[in-house]
């Protein structure tokens, strides 16, 4: 990430990311370089499925250890329950907004390793997150979407207690 745009992340993500690492590091790894060093001592490694799916396996895992440690370097975790300013959309709160249609949706501004659409949390750098950024209850903003603009009103913002 540029560094215009910090690698915010909430405690949580942040310990999410690092079980990920500690099991992969810690036990993932481990197990399967023993499954390659046993394969590799039965014999013709050219032909030997363990040892050539493990391998390839190990590579999977070195470079998903590599991605966790550059992100977890990178990452600078900000608490939302620290927020002082609730009255407005900032990292980490809990947005109810609605459209033009009527139709709500409640999101949460979260860090791009924990962004997960389907459940409501998006990367506080998508589009509609720049555009709920600052606003308060009442507002309303345009937000430019693949489907074309659409209007949001910003029904409600919540961040955790304390």
């Amino acid at each position: 990430m540029s560094a215009e745009k910090p690698n915010y992340i909430t405690p949580a993500g942040y310990s999410a990311m690092r079980a990920r690492y500690d099991l992969l590091f810690g036990t993932e790894r481990p197990a399967l370089v023993e499954v390659i060093s046993w394969a590799a001592g039965n014999g013709d490694r050219s032909e030997n499925g363990d040892y050539i799916y493990g391998r390839k396996k190990l590579r999977e895992i070195d470079r998903e250890l590599g991605h966790l440690s550059r992100r977890m370097k990178s990452a600078k975790v900000i608490d939302p329950a620290r927020q002082e300013d609730r009255s407005r959309i900032f990292f980490g709160a809990t947005v109810t907004i609605v459209d033009e249609d009527d139709v709500e949706r409640t999101l949460t501004l979260v860090g791009a390793d924990e962004a997960d659409a389907t459940n409501g949390r998006i990367s506080w750098l998508s589009p509609i997150a720049r555009a709920l950024r600052g606003a308060g209850v009442g507002d309303v903003r345009r937000v430019t979407l693949p489907g074309g603009d659409r209007q949001q009103e910003i029904l409600a913002i919540r961040y955790p207690d304390a």
